[in-house]
């Protein structure tokens, strides 16, 4: 299997739902992974755990993240995500959220145990025709920085790609990710690794490939509110060129799009709610912004939202402002209307 564009949307728990990754992979993802499903939750199937797992059918590779800590669990849990069509299986050995991590020992606690670790990474490559991925931190702390030798337990686990965020679990999100380290585990293993951690923008991107001589990069919060980014990053990757943000006539009808996808997918009440974040991600750096989402998020009809949303773009559209920018701020959005 193949990923065409070696720019990947990163798991992330209410925000890579299927409308999202719908959204992100029209508009140019290379990859997008499902958000990240408890084994277990798998196995019973239960309402919610189907929805995570449904496959955007955008065409490409349709990835779905596991986390557990049992090698059969997950094993079986891997075999039901591909009956249903999944062609990758991610494995989570990242996520430093206590519940996961402390209460479930799964997600980044897999570090510590680089034995049970091997087990589960095995279990999971052995249960499945598709590829199997791993997606992992630096280590548990930078008093254990195991990353390069969990590389190579994995590889020999049969996994075929492995992610690293240049984060230790006690780092959470705080600090800056360290793309240097990243650079052995590329050195340890014969199979692609992937660059993840604080890329917002195409020279980021670049960066991080340059200093971690990585196969591709994943982006995570550099996607929030700007579904489109990680095409911008893939032309940057490949001509040097850096591409404006899209007018906002086009953000606009983009955000619309969304919005309503997630109100179909999710019904009215429980789809407004949940869209409200992604809202007022769509706003970020726009004149106005803060006194926009202080109102839309307070907002309890769907029509109104869709009322005001369209209020507040056309406003801006007429005074001329062209485009949010990239992380930009109001004046600089105002400044690229003079």
């Amino acid at each position: 299997m193949r990923i065409e564009t070696p720019v990947i949307v990163a798991p992330m728990s209410g925000v890579t739902d299927l409308p999202f990754r719908r959204m992100a992979k029209t508009l140019g993802a290379g990859m997008v992974v499902s958000e990240m499903i408890a084994s277990w939750a798998m196995i019973r199937e239960n309402r919610n755990t189907l929805r995570m797992a449904e496959l955007d059918g955008c065409g490409g590779v349709s990835a779905v993240q596991l986390a557990g800590c049992d090698p059969d669990a997950m094993g079986e849990s891997a075999r039901l995500a591909a009956d249903k069509g999944a062609d990758l299986i991610d494995i989570n050995f990242g996520c430093p959220v206590k519940k996961v991590a402390v209460g479930q020992h799964a997600g980044s606690a897999l570090m510590r145990d680089e034995a049970a670790a091997g087990r589960l990474l095995e279990a999971t490559a052995r249960a499945v025709a598709v590829p199997v991925t791993l997606k992992m931190r630096m280590g548990w702390d930078h008093a254990s920085l195991n990353a390069p030798k969990l590389a190579r337990i994995a590889e020999e686990a049969g996994i075929c790609m492995i992610t690293v965020h240049g984060r230790t679990r006690q780092q959470f999100y705080s600090g800056v990710a360290d793309w240097d380290f990243i650079a052995e585990v590329v050195d340890a293993v014969s199979v692609p690794v992937i660059a993840n951690g604080d890329i917002v923008d195409e020279e980021g991107a670049a960066e991080a490939l340059r200093r971690s001589g990585a196969a591709g990069v994943m982006i995570g919060r550099g996607c929030y509110g700007r579904p489109w980014f990680p095409a911008q990053v893939a032309r940057f990757l490949c001509t040097g060129e850096r591409s404006p943000e899209p007018p906002l006539t086009w953000q606009k009808t983009a955000m619309l799009e969304h919005y309503r996808s997630m109100l179909t997918f999710y019904g009215r009440e429980a789809g407004l709610r949940l869209a409200r974040k992604h809202v007022s991600w769509y706003s970020r750096g726009l004149p106005g912004s803060a006194e926009f989402r202080a109102v839309v998020n307070r907002l309890t009809d769907a029509d109104a939202v869709i009322a005001f949303v369209c209020d507040f773009y056309d406003r801006l559209i007429a005074r001329g402002v062209a485009r949010a920018l990239g992380g930009g701020d109001a004046e600089a959005a105002l400044a690229a209307a003079a």
